[in-house]
């Protein structure tokens, strides 16, 4: 595959070349793009394809780890999209309109765990060797999020949607 598509996959386009929190950017990207390519999945298909992204994802980032020259470079945000979409998994979707509230929770609750590292998360990077521990982490980081959120909605409800 030519470099330009594996670095332009992993930086989720222009997102992970932003001078100013790359992550946070590629977190944001994902969030816009879940409307259109993830919640309007079945529940079935939006696990098929963060398994499909993962897998993807961890070839590309260790990929991109040997181009850039450096592991977990910051310019690799396709692991936010996997974290964050992990994050919306359990949520049904019927597009009445954008789902603001939820996508901004999503987003932060994400954020909060991928900065922060909580115990497993930081342990996860090292779970598996280079593109796959960069993809693990925000996975662990998305599921966490993911029970805050469940939490969250169960006080919430419908309003979060």
């Amino acid at each position: 595959m030519p470099q330009g598509l594996i670095l332009g996959f992993c930086r989720l386009w222009k997102a992970g070349l932003s001078p100013i929190m790359p992550g946070t950017c590629g977190t944001a990207v994902a969030c816009l793009l879940a409307p259109w390519l993830f919640l309007p999945l079945s529940p079935w298909g939006r696990i098929a394809l963060l398994v499909v992204l993962f897998v993807l994802g961890g070839l590309a980032a260790s990929r991109a780890e040997v181009l850039l020259g450096r592991s977990d470079p910051d310019e690799v945000v396709i692991d936010e999209l996997v974290g964050v979409w992990l994050v919306l998994l359990p949520f049904a979707y019927e597009a009445k309109g954008f789902p603001w509230p939820l996508l901004l929770v999503a987003f932060i609750l994400f954020r909060i765990f991928d900065i922060a590292k909580p115990g497993p998360v930081r342990a996860a990077e090292r779970w598996l060797p280079g593109g796959w521990g960069v993809m693990l982490d925000d996975v662990v980081a998305g599921f966490l999020a993911m029970l805050c959120l469940c939490v969250l909605y169960g006080f919430a409800g419908d309003s979060l949607l």
